[in-house]
C-alpha cells in the first residue's frame, strides 16, 4: 500500500467495450478504474471503489489519468485538453 506523498503507479490494464479501458493502480489495489475515450484521449469514468482501499482524492484521478494516457501515447493530448489548458 502506498504512503500518502508517494506517487500512484499504473499496475496493469485491459480494453473493454464502447472505447473504455480498465486499470488498476498500486495504491488502490482493490478499486478497478473504468476509463472512458473522450476525444483523443482517456478520462476517469467511474471507480468502483473497495472499502479497504484509501479514499480516492481528485488529486489521485489527475494522475490516473495523466499515467493511463501516457502509457498509451496520448500525453500531449491531455496536457493540451481544454480544462488542462484552462487550469
Amino acid at each position: 500500500m502506498g504512503e500518502a506523498g508517494d506517487k500512484v503507479r499504473l499496475e496493469r490494464y485491459s480494453y473493454m467495450k464502447r472505447n473504455r479501458i480498465k486499470a488498476y493502480f498500486d495504491h488502490f489495489p482493490g478499486s478497478p478504474v473504468i476509463f472512458s475515450k473522450i476525444g483523443s484521449y482517456y478520462f476517469v469514468y467511474v471507480i468502483q471503489w473497495s472499502e479497504y482501499d484509501p479514499i480516492v482524492l481528485r488529486r489521485d484521478l489527475e494522475e490516473m489519468e495523466w499515467l493511463l494516457n501516457k502509457e498509451l501515447g496520448l500525453n500531449e493530448e491531455y496536457i493540451n485538453r481544454r480544462s488542462y489548458r484552462n487550469d
